[in-house]
């Protein structure tokens, strides 16, 4: 767990925890309650299977997000906040508005048009 490291500063640790390709963008999708891998590959298509997993792990391993793993054939497993992450839900959405607001002032197309 990342929590046995020693921190400069509070951002730093912050950014320890939720910084990380995707970690932000799964916190994101998972808000709106759990998820299974294959619906996380889908809603993030861009992330390959390996760095999708790691990210998944590095969150659990950080208390921010619970795996459950059901004993059916074939595997289930689903992926929600624990309540640590969900105490980074403003968090998460106001960098939402944040990026939106960025396209706006910057006069750029909003590749997020259908949020």
């Amino acid at each position: 767990m990342k929590s046995d490291k020693k921190f400069n500063c509070t951002i730093e640790a912050s950014m320890c925890f939720i910084g990380g390709k995707y970690k932000p963008i799964i916190l994101w999708h998972l808000i709106d309650g759990e998820k299974r891998f294959s619906e996380l590959q889908r809603l993030i298509p861009q992330a390959t299977a390996h760095t999708l997993t790691l990210q998944l792990r590095e969150l659990e391993e950080d208390q921010l997000i619970h795996r459950e793993v059901y004993p059916v054939v074939p595997p289930k497993t689903e992926y929600s906040l624990t309540e640590l992450g969900k105490t980074l839900i403003p968090l998460i959405t106001e960098l939402r508005e944040w990026g939106r607001y960025y396209f706006e002032y910057t006069h750029q197309p909003n590749p997020c048009e259908q949020e």
